[in-house]
């Protein structure tokens, strides 16, 4: 029998996807059309509420502020726009200081992506960019919208307000068969995309999550050389698989609540540069930065100096959007000169920028990883010091332990591997609506919903950003 872990807020837990999902797509679906965004509102607040009960009242206070200064901005008040933009990142910096030195337990639940999106929104009003003033129920159900309010991904207000079906004007123009089609179209279609990002998760992610904390076990001054590689191979490939299959699984949802499809990850390790793999690694985080941060200041317009101005700003928010431990600055620091190399060292050599940027996205951006993942520096500085063992007993610390791993996971690592190319992803979603496929993705959802059903869940690593 399945036992149901009552985790309502992890996308990969029973108790969200046979319960909480279920009861909300009835009320969805099933009462008027014209109360969806408030169902989609209190949706929301309630998948808030059961995360993060004591975080409540800031981010009611967030939407109700970012709702009155939005009139504002629809009136071009560059000054309120200004105000309230600083607000914004002031409390959410402050969230990232409080957490990062223990003066708060965690952070608020999903407060850097619902930030972005409200900062978004108050710039596109005052650009212009949304024409028609919405409603508040219609905006405060963008803000909260539950299936992005954890890790993203950070959709833009001119895609929210596409869906037809949350605005119901294909219930009002359609006779009950084809309306009846078409949600149940974007039903087939949604969870092609859920029952995707759940294998990723619950079939590679969580396993290499367990590798990975395997290794911390052994303790970081005490595994051998060839396993501090494997770990940076295994946490590259964990973190991929996990935020790739999280946003698929949010982008899932979306879709069967009528929202377009977002596109968050577009297969990054086949880049060949470090820029190009940013482009494709977390994409709606690297097209808000783009559009409100890099062009605005004049991207690369300005010449070689500002140019590497601009890079630098746009990588310093980008660090503080993650944290603001040492590890971060060093991780976003790292990246920076990797892409300023790239840009205008090695950009007028394409032979040599061929094979360095491949070497930096197949080797150096693994390597950032590490630093990524270890806050701590004096694990930091242990893990590089087997990675690279110029001094001591070099390699031959425990030389049996990467054997004793891989006979575990070593299948997990070569699945990870596979999936890198694109040419797997591409092709199932190209034929998600033939049988074939279909009675794929049934099968592959109940051994997913089986496995999970035996372990406590995991959740997703970009809850805690």
């Amino acid at each position: 029998m399945l036992q149901i872990n009552p985790n309502i807020t992890n996308f990969s837990d029973l108790s969200f996807i046979f319960r909480f999902l279920p009861i909300f797509l009835i009320a969805y679906f099933v009462l008027p059309s014209r109360l969806r965004p408030l169902v989609l509102f209190v949706g929301s607040l309630a998948f808030y509420a059961f995360g993060d009960p004591k975080s409540m009242g800031f981010f009611a206070a967030a939407v109700v502020v970012n709702l009155i200064f939005s009139y504002k901005c629809q009136a071009h008040s560059k000054t309120f726009l200004i105000i309230i933009v600083a607000l914004d990142v002031i409390l959410l910096l402050s969230f990232k200081f409080l957490s990062a030195y223990g003066m708060i337990p965690a952070l608020p639940l999903g407060v850097s992506f619902f930030t972005f999106r409200m900062v978004s929104y108050q710039a596109d009003l005052y650009r212009g960019e949304i024409k028609k003033c919405p409603g508040i129920i219609a905006v405060a159900a963008y803000f909260s919208m539950f299936p992005q309010l954890m890790s993203g991904p950070i959709m833009r207000y001119s895609d929210f307000e596409k869906n037809k079906v949350l605005s119901g004007i294909e219930d009002r123009f359609l006779i009950f068969r084809d309306r009846a089609k078409i949600h149940l179209d974007k039903l087939e279609e949604g969870l092609v995309y859920f029952t995707l990002g759940f294998a990723m998760k619950a079939l590679i992610a969580d396993y290499l999550a367990a590798m990975w904390k395997d290794i911390g076990t052994i303790g970081y001054e005490s595994i051998s050389t060839p396993l501090a590689w494997a770990g940076v191979v295994c946490y590259s490939l964990n973190l991929y698989f996990d935020f790739w299959g999280y946003s698929l699984m949010a982008a899932g949802i979306g879709v069967i609540l009528g929202f377009p499809f977002v596109k968050n990850f577009d297969h990054p390790y086949t880049s060949r540069t470090v820029g190009e793999f940013y482009r494709r690694w977390h994409m709606t985080l690297g097209s808000w930065f783009r559009d409100y941060v890099y062009f605005p200041m004049g991207g690369n317009r300005g010449g070689k100096v500002k140019t590497i101005r601009n890079l630098f700003i746009v990588w310093t928010l980008t660090c503080l959007w993650h944290g603001v431990t040492l590890n971060y600055i060093v991780w976003a620091a790292f990246l920076l000169l990797m892409i300023v190399m790239e840009k205008f060292v090695w950009a007028s050599r394409e032979k040599a920028l061929g094979i360095i940027g491949r070497i930096h996205v197949l080797i150096m951006i693994p390597i950032s990883w590490v630093v990524f993942a270890l806050p701590n520096k004096e694990d930091l500085f242990n893990y590089f010091g087997r990675l690279f063992p110029v001094r001591g007993e070099g390699i031959a610390v425990n030389p049996g332990d990467i054997g004793k791993l891989l006979s575990t996971y070593w299948v997990f690592l070569l699945a990870g591997l596979i999936l890198l190319l694109p040419g797997i992803y591409t092709n199932i979603v190209k034929r998600r609506k033939s049988w074939p496929v279909r009675a794929m993705m049934l099968i592959l959802f109940w051994i997913c919903a089986a496995l999970v059903s035996t372990k406590a869940g995991n959740p997703f690593m970009y809850v805690n950003f």
